[in-house]
């Protein structure tokens, strides 16, 4: 492996990629699935689980998105609320993580491992959203309107989309869905509302009608799955609920990259395959030269990733799938068929 003074992130990219050997090898093989991905059109989503936005990788996933390299997106709740912090000028601290907690607990200090939160962050973060959703009170939505409206509210407010991946999300319609949103701090704001008289009501069936339909419509479909978990399961449902549940044969995603730190042998979704999920439909067997597993901490292989598709491909036109999806989810009714068990 030859390393040399003054190299790039691609660069480096090739030099993992000239050795071949282990998860560096890996790595470099997620870049070049990337490029490839970008370079078929395909619709590209990213999922996101783990802490990754106290982390600032928000500001990474608003520069990808503003490059037209992700197309849309499916996180846990969590990532959503803490990303809000960041746009709102409220950024949680760098920290310790051995320390005393039942010390932080008194000085109202939230850890998550070194990352410190304190409760003033998230009191105005709560009061921000909590002033912005009030206008509608009595509606029934996607999490997608629920992020939309949240972005719009940022931008709307002067924030700069790059500080935010919920405000570049809105900024190039790019569809933010949340596979279990009362799981969070958004979850927990929402019964707020509705205590003080302001119901406001999330309907799953349109997350997964909506999803479903975006997947539908693509004519090539990839993923990048950051930390696995409950959003990587709600993409890659698109297929069989197309297949086994809608009668439509779209034969599995075409493109998975993984960035996990779970192994397969312990039966948990993070770690799965995408080996097993050709089990499932959920991955085109055909395919498998474009899916890749790399195991490694996301806060390190995510930032060497992005960087070299930012260097490598230029920047692409946005897709704006957020307003397309009605159009799309009226293509999916027509497209339906009985499902296998009604033959």
């Amino acid at each position: 492996m030859r390393l040399d003074p003054g190299m790039k992130v691609t660069d480096l990219v090739q030099a993992y990629q000239e050795s071949g050997s282990f998860q560096a090898g890996r790595l470099a093989d997620a870049c070049r699935i990337y490029k490839r991905m970008i370079e078929g059109k395909a619709g590209i989503a990213l999922t996101l689980a783990g802490a990754m936005t106290p982390t600032g990788m928000g500001g990474a996933l608003a520069r990808m998105i503003a490059h037209g390299a992700i197309d849309w997106i499916v996180a846990t709740g969590a990532n959503v609320y803490h990303d809000l912090h960041f746009a709102l000028d409220l950024p949680p601290h760098q920290g310790e993580f051995n320390v005393n907690d039942a010390e932080l607990e008194k000085d109202g200090v939230e850890r998550i491992y070194d990352i410190f939160i304190t409760d003033r962050i998230m009191y105005q973060t709560d009061y921000w959203f909590y002033e912005v959703m009030t206008a509608h009170k009595g509606k029934t939505m996607s999490t997608a309107e629920l992020h939309y409206i949240l972005g719009q509210a940022l931008i709307r407010e002067g924030v700069d989309p790059l500080r935010s991946f919920i405000a570049a999300a809105a900024k190039y319609d790019v569809p933010v869905y949340t596979s279990s949103p009362g799981d969070s701090g958004i979850g927990q704001n929402f019964v707020n509302l509705e205590i003080h008289g302001i119901p406001i009501k999330f309907d799953p069936n349109k997350d997964v009608i909506e999803t479903t339909a975006i997947v539908n419509a693509l004519e090539k479909n990839g993923v990048v799955i950051i930390g696995g978990g409950s959003p990587k399961n709600f993409y890659l449902q698109t297929q069989p609920m197309l297949d086994m549940c809608l009668g439509i044969k779209k034969g599995g995603h075409d493109y998975d990259i993984q960035i996990t730190t779970d192994a397969p042998h312990w039966g948990g979704l993070s770690g799965a395959t995408p080996e097993e999920a050709v089990s499932w439909g959920k991955i085109n067997p055909e395919e498998l030269k474009n899916s890749v597993v790399v195991y490694c901490d996301s806060t390190i292989a995510v930032p060497i990733i992005f960087s070299y598709i930012l260097d490598q491909v230029p920047e692409q036109d946005p897709k704006r799938i957020y307003p397309r999806i009605p159009e799309m989810v009226e293509r999916l009714k027509k497209e339906t068929t009985k499902p296998l068990y009604a033959t």
